[in-house]
């Protein structure tokens, strides 16, 4: 059985417990590529990391690109968006279909 979780600071991940979701609260870059790791070892098919610590642990989050599981998916902390999450789609996007055809107009 595959699961899904969430990684961030505190504040920012706790909501999505009261949706049934594994919550990795983390208070620093270590604490956050260790848990990446286990997790990943743990049958988790997709993992939502805050953009926050999404940018600082990119080396380590790289590792699994080749890999079908698990989906890393960036996703705003509770102080905003650092635009990672939409970036990470226009590249998928533009790597699978060989353009930009959700954001050429911008």
């Amino acid at each position: 059985m595959h699961k899904i979780g969430v990684i961030g600071d505190k504040q920012s991940v706790l909501g999505f417990k009261a949706v049934g979701l594994d919550v990795f609260d983390c208070d620093s870059d270590i604490e956050a590529k260790q848990t990446l790791k286990q997790i990943a070892k743990d049958n988790y098919a997709i993992i939502y990391i805050t953009e926050h610590i999404y940018k600082d642990i990119k080396d380590d989050i790289n590792e699994y690109n080749s890999m079908r599981l698990p989906a890393i998916i960036p996703i705003p902390s509770i102080n905003g968006s650092l635009g990672i999450g939409v970036s990470s789609i226009k590249k998928a996007v533009e790597k699978a279909v060989g353009a930009d055809i959700l954001f050429s107009n911008n």
